[in-house]
């Protein structure tokens, strides 16, 4: 079939279609049109190029339209792209044996889905069977999912108008360093007197059927929130004492983003099933569930059900299996560790530039800068933070800010692994200006 040859429609008619016949699932969109994306940049249909400092949404690792990512959809299209969902191909074996060469023992059992609100139900729904209980317990900023046992674990937004979530939810309050609730002498957070009371009113509250506890390494909906070392070898021995399962959600942490191959290494720790999702299909819609042997045994045996039309599909289990490649034949891990450091400094830079940044933090090249309208108080603002995000993009830097009650605007930095630091120095470049522009108008 000859190509088209019919123009596209109008910026007004595209602007106008899409008010029409869109449901507007968040937010307001940008007013861009994409056209296409290369590496660390978005082209837009008018002609503008814009830097992307959120990796697409957190997902686009090794920037947008990889060369071997490209070549591995192409092939892998072309030969077995969706199978039925009892059947299996070399990908997917590739991939779940691959994955546990990644990761400390036992985890070594692995489900490949789609997105990670659904690896998140399926990890929620395994806990519950082999648990024999039902209730789940995750941090009061967390983003989980859409779904329904995800969405019930999800405090950040969302909850209000749908109504009753899943029975059996309980939120615990974040260990935020920047903003303590429970402090010591000096100040500074008590992390272990708000773990202790936490889960007293946790007990408080339980029927006697806590099943597991979900959680992000660092929080990034939530504001790139990195709770303190040692603090998650604490709760996952509050887990033990009660007998739940420790679930990690690393859907922006995992495969190297923090510097370290998964963000719980930091920790010494090893969860009870981890759920890895946007960085490992790079952009495409792959996510996993990777859990012991034991406890993927106990869930056979009990009927564990999740056959999806989706799971195990081949084409990004083989999209999934270059990520790998790519990841450690670029040694990427090393990479996000010293390009995190370059970022950090130039953070620093700007804090040091402009009085409206409270707080700069995470870790790797998944950075967060808190800005507020007074340091002492940390009072924020929510017009600063959509004004300097506005004016980023009107200088060509996509950023991605998130704005909760109590707290300032707080971008979410997350680059593609792949970035260079002439790109890493133009978006900082730009950053500092936007807050500039932004702050003479207050």
């Amino acid at each position: 079939m000859a190509a088209s040859t019919t123009a596209p429609p109008s910026t007004a008619t595209f602007w106008a279609d899409a008010e029409k016949h869109l449901v507007r699932y968040g937010g307001e969109f940008t007013r861009e049109i994409i056209d296409r994306a290369a590496g660390s940049f978005l082209f837009t249909a008018d002609g503008r190029k814009i830097l992307d400092f959120t990796s697409g949404q957190m997902s686009a690792i090794l920037g947008h339209s990889h060369p071997e990512i490209v070549a591995t959809v192409q092939r892998q299209v072309a030969t077995l792209d969706h199978l039925y969902s009892g059947m299996l191909s070399r990908p997917v074996v590739d991939l779940a044996r691959r994955l546990a060469d990644t990761l400390p023992a036992p985890l070594e059992k692995a489900l490949l889905l789609t997105t990670g609100a659904e690896s998140n139900e399926a990890a929620i729904r395994m806990a519950k069977l082999v648990t024999g209980r039902h209730e789940i317990v995750s941090f009061a900023r967390s983003w989980h999912g859409m779904t329904q046992a995800a969405a019930s674990a999800t405090y950040s937004a969302g909850r209000k108008g749908y109504g009753p979530g899943a029975p059996g939810n309980f939120a615990i309050p974040v260990p935020n360093v920047y903003r303590p609730d429970f402090t010591a002498a000096d100040g500074s957070l008590d992390w272990r007197r708000q773990l202790d009371f936490a889960f007293d009113l946790i007990d408080a509250q339980s029927t006697g059927s806590l099943a597991a506890c979900l959680v992000e390494p660092i929080l990034s909906s939530g504001g790139i929130i990195e709770p303190p070392a040692g603090y998650f070898a604490a709760l996952q021995d509050k887990c033990r004492e009660r007998g739940m399962l420790l679930i990690l959600d690393e859907a922006q942490t995992g495969l190297c983003r923090t510097g370290t191959w998964y963000a719980f290494e930091r920790d010494g720790v090893v969860p009870d099933i981890l759920t890895l999702s946007k960085t490992l299909g790079a952009g495409l819609p792959l996510a996993a569930v990777v859990t012991s042997a034991e406890i993927e045994q106990e869930a056979y045996e009990r009927g564990f059900l999740f056959f999806t039309t989706h799971v195990a599909d081949p084409l990004v289990a083989a999209v999934g299996n270059t990520v790998l490649d790519v990841l450690t034949d670029d040694k990427l891990d090393e990479r996000a560790r010293s390009l995190g450091v370059f970022l950090r400094r130039g953070l620093a830079d700007i804090a040091g530039r402009h009085e409206v940044v409270g707080d700069i933090r995470g870790r790797g090249l998944l950075a967060g800068l808190e800005l507020v309208v007074d340091r002492e108080t940390k009072q924020s603002s929510d017009e600063l933070g959509a004004r300097v995000t506005r004016r980023c993009l009107q200088l060509g830097l996509h950023m991605n800010i998130v704005q909760l009650p109590g707290m300032g605007g707080v971008f979410r930095i997350a680059p593609p692994l792949t970035a260079t630091e002439d790109e890493l120095s133009l978006g900082l470049t730009i950053l500092d200006e936007a807050i500039g522009d932004a702050c003479a108008v207050l």
